[in-house]
């Protein structure tokens, strides 16, 4: 188990850790401005547009756009996902933090635990998961936190192949598991307070 975690009967409480592109590296790539990604200008404005390609995103689908909206929920991970055919990408609007738990990708049936981390992003950045990273849905730390999600339309279909009992999904591009159901497992971590 990483130092950032603690269990204690069939809970895992994760501390929550700035999302870096360090500490991101083996989940994703931050999508944002960061020093590793230099700037290349366009050559139409004279330096005054500059372009950079922090993260390359790959589909086997038509990738869909979307806007979700994202209210505070109890900070207790149930459910991850992975994906296999696209690098789901999440972007904040206007400034708003939210925390996103993750787990590297796996060969496995499920993630391995004693790796998952919870990441507080603060609204400046958004990021792109690795193929196969585990990971929940970003958790608000406002109300109303819009987030723009770019993902494959096959991941839609796989969702609605949900099962009645478990809830879990599966498809060509999804694997969404029931982990507390699985393991015995609930992860939790601390809600970072709301911007005053």
């Amino acid at each position: 188990m990483t130092q950032a975690a603690t269990a204690a009967a069939g809970v895992v409480t994760l501390a929550v850790e700035a999302a870096t592109p360090d500490a991101l590296a083996a989940f994703g790539r931050v999508l944002g401005r960061t020093a590793d990604v230099k700037p290349v200008p366009v050559d139409f404005y004279k330096g005054r547009v500059l372009m950079r390609y922090p993260v390359d995103f790959a589909c086997e689908h038509p990738v869909d756009i979307s806007l979700a909206t994202v209210d505070t929920r109890p900070p207790e991970v149930r459910y991850m996902e992975r994906h296999f055919q696209h690098t789901q990408t999440f972007i904040p609007l206007a400034g708003k933090p939210f925390v996103v738990v993750m787990a590297p990708p796996s060969d496995g049936d499920l993630p391995d635990l004693s790796q998952a981390r919870a990441f507080l992003f603060d609204g400046s950045a958004g990021f792109t998961l690795h193929l196969g990273t585990w990971h929940e849905f970003p958790f608000a730390v406002e109300d109303a936190t819009d987030v723009v999600v770019i993902l494959s339309s096959q991941t839609g279909y796989d969702l609605h192949q949900r099962d009645a009992v478990t809830e879990e999904a599966f498809g060509p591009d999804l694997d969404k598991k029931d982990i507390q159901g699985r393991t015995g497992t609930l992860i939790r971590f601390a809600q970072p307070a709301a911007r005053a």
